[in-house]
């Protein structure tokens, strides 16, 4: 890939890292510029566990789907979704029941150009431009109306992007009005960011996160009673709870990733 690719949509400024791009790097893809590789390479300089917790969290959103999926959940709305790329929402949910239609909204647009790009031949997997911060304006998208039925049970997968959400963005308030939408059954699945226990480990995404601060989406972390109280705005939080990514339902085939404080989940329930 080069910096000139002529996909790029009009008026991107690619000098910018972008948050939705250096996870792609993060991941092991290939849809992203050299800013977001030399960011997420500074990164790992100052936070080296930083690859881990992409890896925990990734693994996370493939229980939960693949999970959500063999309880009978086919509808899932990925905000903030990124790229599709390793270990994607369609394949997982796809791989349970092929019917399942999977929704991905992103707010850039080259991601959203990517999504679909790569999308291109499955009809029941879709990207769409969204901002969380404005969730009328994703849940009402004649295109998301068009092809999702809010009349029966959707999963609404927020992983690794509410961090992104300062307070004054009021995402317990976001939260609650994307859940008063939705049916009854419908899933809210969470991941965010969280502080590390030992003082070298917080000090050093401390400093990860500073780096955030240079990109249009700086990090915001929060603690475990805070992330729940987002959920329970409009979910009942399913077992286990707020728990490291790591302790969600683990599967003994995955790859063991060491646990990562920084990674925490959560699934709640729309009663």
């Amino acid at each position: 890939m080069t910096e000139s690719d002529a996909w790029v949509p009009e008026g991107v400024d690619i000098t910018v890292p972008n948050a939705a791009r250096i996870y792609d790097y993060a991941l092991g893809g290939v849809h992203n510029f050299a800013v977001d590789r030399e960011f997420w390479d500074n990164a790992l300089k100052v936070f080296p566990t930083a690859g881990l917790v992409g890896r925990a969290n990734r693994a996370f959103l493939g229980r939960a789907v693949r999970r959500l999926a063999q309880q009978g959940i086919r509808q899932f709305l990925d905000i903030g979704s990124g790229i599709p790329t390793v270990g994607n929402v369609h394949e997982m949910a796809q791989g349970v029941d092929p019917s399942s239609k999977i929704m991905y909204v992103d707010i850039d647009p080259i991601a959203v150009e990517q999504s679909r790009s790569l999308l291109t031949g499955n009809p029941r997997a879709r990207a769409v431009r969204g901002d969380l911060r404005d969730p009328e304006s994703i849940l009402f998208n004649p295109a998301v109306l068009d092809f999702l039925d809010f009349a029966e049970p959707v999963a609404v997968l927020t992983v690794a992007v509410l961090h992104f959400l300062p307070d004054s963005d009021d995402p317990g308030s976001i939260i609650k009005r994307i859940g008063d939408t939705l049916a009854r059954g419908s899933h809210l699945v969470v991941s965010h960011a969280g502080p590390e226990r030992t003082p070298e480990s917080q000090a050093g995404l401390k400093a990860a996160i500073k780096l955030y601060e240079k990109t249009p989406t700086p990090v915001v972390m929060r603690t475990r009673s805070e992330i729940a109280a987002l959920v329970e705005t409009a979910f009942e939080l399913v077992p286990p709870g707020v728990v490291i990514a790591n302790e969600w339902h683990p599967d003994p085939e995955e790859d063991e990733v060491p646990p990562q404080p920084t990674a925490l989940v959560a699934v709640g329930r729309k009663p």
